[in-house]
């Protein structure tokens, strides 16, 4: 069982149940969703037999402009769904997953855009006796992101709707346990929904929000942490921590500019460049090279109310050990507790490739 997806659903669950504490009316979806795994990475191939299909039910809270946040992102909705897909081939078994989402409409509210985090629960992983071929998923528990971007048309009929279009569902543990190849479905959908409350019973709120935001710059000191593991089988979880410091400057209400560093400690490189030196000594790795790394990075924060979504790009400046390139991506949330504490999960890869899932605290000041 994997205890960095449970973690990561409940934070997301808290930050959703956060942006909202007044009951307004709601809607429920509920859709069906066929297509095809992508070959994102060669070493699935052998796992993309036929054409997984499931379906996708939603509760969706809307949002009305108590609060500046629902106007400046056009009224979202947001909500929890679960997701049920079937990859009709044994060796990946079914997925059965809950979610924290967010819709975000745009053309006249006929286009939205929902983006879902949760974790997933596998019936079939990788198992070294009975299941050796699912190599995309290491454990029973699963994080999960689905992105849908759907034609959207409430009260068609009376309460009833229907909603159309595609959608992305991404399933990884995050290398927390190896294997991990993961995989990522590209599906189309069709639903319908069913609105509690008639149409017109509520009014948007609209006021003058400002477009600029001054502040100044602001530093930020990050502690994170977690456990992940070599691709090479039975080399075993390690724990990591990364130390990070970073200046930043909020430039509008949705958005701030991040420029700073990364020291990375890292065992899991230990155990592999040990391995590597004795079972592959052609490939010059002398087994005494140092596993720690320094990066320097830029990035980005969109803010929604009290939860921002983080993106940053780096390279690394200490690089003594050859692993996946010097680039490397983080992408995940972030929630503010106070104005200077904050907590954040994130999850840093090279490419597709996932290093590991990232809990960390900080202080800005």
């Amino acid at each position: 069982m994997s205890r960095t997806a449970l973690l990561l659903f409940f934070f997301t669950v808290s930050i959703v149940f956060s942006q909202e504490k007044n009951k307004k009316d709601f809607f429920v979806d509920a859709n069906y969703f066929y297509g095809t795994i992508l070959r994102h990475n060669k070493d699935i191939s052998h796992l993309v037999k036929n054409h997984p299909d499931g379906f996708i039910i939603g509760f969706n809270r809307k949002t009305y402009g108590t609060e500046s946040w629902h106007q400046e992102y056009n009224y979202p909705d947001w909500g929890f769904s679960f997701v049920h897909q079937n990859a009709h081939y044994d060796v990946l078994g079914e997925n059965y997953g809950l979610y924290g989402h967010f819709n975000f409409y745009f053309l006249k509210r006929n286009i939205f855009f929902r983006i879902g985090q949760g974790i997933a629960y596998n019936t079939n992983p990788f198992d070294f006796e009975t299941n050796f071929k699912n190599n995309a998923y290491g454990s029973d528990f699963l994080s999960s992101t689905y992105l849908m971007l759907n034609y959207n048309k409430q009260h068609l009929f009376k309460n009833f709707g229907v909603q159309a279009g595609i959608a992305l569902v991404h399933y990884s543990n995050g290398n927390f346990k190896a294997p991990n190849s993961s995989t990522n479905a590209f599906t189309v959908n069709v639903g319908l929904q069913y609105s509690v409350a008639d149409e017109n019973t509520s009014k948007y709120i609209s006021d003058s929000i400002p477009n600029k935001v001054s502040e100044p710059i602001k530093y930020n000191f990050v502690l994170r942490g977690g456990l992940n593991e070599s691709d090479y089988l039975n080399l075993g979880q390690q724990p990591f921590f990364v130390i990070s410091g970073f200046a930043d400057k909020r430039v509008t209400y949705k958005s701030t500019l991040q420029l700073g560093a990364d020291f990375f400690y890292l065992p899991f490189l230990k155990r592999e460049i040990e391995y590597i030196s004795v079972a592959f000594p052609n490939r010059g790795v002398k087994g005494n090279e140092d596993y720690k790394r320094v990066g320097v990075f830029a990035g980005h924060e969109l803010h929604i109310n009290k939860l921002a979504i983080v993106s940053q790009v780096g390279y690394y400046i200490y690089y003594p050990y050859d692993f996946e390139g010097r680039t490397y991506f983080r992408a995940g949330l972030k929630y503010y507790a106070t104005d200077k504490l904050f907590g954040a999960i994130t999850l840093k890869s090279h490419g597709a490739k996932v290093e590991g899932v990232e809990f960390g605290l900080g202080i800005r000041i």
